[in-house]
């Protein structure tokens, strides 16, 4: 017993636990396998039950545009583990969202086909259009991406190409709303597991010193620039495979496609579930966007409440939720006799 008579104590599970767990030595205890891979495999089957249970209406709408916002949270997640903060990932949606609808508008592509080319063309052009300035540092790079969706969607509306100021609409589109959710979930998750293996590997190891010390990386003969150009790709072909699911699920892409609000959201998701993580970016979107949709009932002030609570979130919990919630995770405790 201890000194109040208790003839149990309370101790932390997890300190075998972390010693073991990377190693062959997981699997000699199922209590432990089930610590390990409890919080990997439960989201990700909790993502793919979701629309089976939110069906297809209002709520599995609610479901595709949050994904494809937790895309966007994860390039931009991506980039600034680069060192790059981004203010523009509606330049990457719209570049991809534009490329799409014109192959299927003038070309009459399936979107089996205009999807996957969306993707890496808007990945080409994003990066090509961004590499010149891969040199700028901070605000300076920041501003470079603020400004070219703003520029794009003033050439279009001026120019009167793919569209104008109309867009192109009776775009080909999904042919269930069954088939758009089970297409961007999986999507959402090979991206983000596929982002942490990335980070995990040497080529992360890199990408992560670059922010850290960039000059250290340049004085081991690394081409950091490079190392930039190729963050930028990869960022940009997962916010332009965003844009390219987003036509097809709308049937139309114009202007709006290159809206603001497709350059804050993502930020917004990535700050409140913990950046650095991409599991807190998904985390963090799949609270505020249906926590966005439920407060349009209050109308005026929407805004309000929900810049509150945003503000409330970063405040209280500046580390993100994730973080902390890992943090917890890896603190339980249980009861032991003596």
């Amino acid at each position: 017993m201890n000194a109040n008579g208790a003839p149990y104590r309370k101790v932390r599970i997890d300190r075998g636990i972390k010693a073991r767990s990377d190693s062959i030595y997981i699997v000699s205890s199922y209590r432990e396998l089930g610590y390990t891979l409890l919080p990997r495999v439960l989201p990700v089957m909790a993502l793919l039950a979701l629309p089976l249970v939110l069906g297809e209406g209002y709520w599995g709408r609610v479901l595709v545009f949050t994904c494809i916002y937790a895309l966007l949270a994860l390039s931009w997640d991506f980039l600034q583990s680069v060192g790059m903060i981004s203010l523009g990932q509606a330049f990457f949606f719209g570049a991809g969202g534009y490329i799409a609808g014109a192959l299927n508008y003038y070309l009459g592509l399936p979107p089996l086909i205009t999807i996957p080319i969306a993707a890496l063309g808007g990945g080409l052009f994003c990066a090509g259009l961004l590499a010149p300035v891969v040199r700028l540092r901070g605000i300076y790079f920041s501003m470079i991406t603020l400004v070219y969706p703003l520029l794009l969607s003033t050439i279009i509306e001026a120019t009167h190409v793919l569209g104008g100021s109309h867009g192109l609409p009776g775009l080909t589109t999904f042919q269930s709303p069954y088939l758009a959710m089970y297409i961007v979930v999986p999507i959402l998750i090979i991206c983000l597991f596929g982002f942490r293996r990335i980070m995990n590997e040497d080529y992360g190891i890199v990408m992560q010193g670059i922010k850290d010390n960039e000059q250290s990386i340049m004085s081991g003969g690394i081409n950091v620039y490079w190392y930039k150009v190729q963050a930028i790709f990869i960022a940009a072909f997962v916010g332009a495979l965003a844009g390219a699911i987003a036509t097809h699920y709308w049937g139309f892409v114009g202007m709006s496609a290159f809206a603001l609000e497709f350059s804050i959201f993502p930020i917004a998701g990535a700050l409140v579930g913990g950046i650095g993580t991409f599991a807190g970016a998904t985390l963090g979107t799949f609270i505020l966007s249906p926590l966005s949709e439920l407060l349009r009932d209050f109308a005026g002030l929407r805004i309000v409440l929900y810049s509150l609570i945003l503000a409330g979130a970063v405040i209280a919990l500046p580390e993100g939720i994730f973080h902390y919630l890992q943090r917890k995770y890896a603190q339980f405790e249980r009861r032991v006799k003596f």
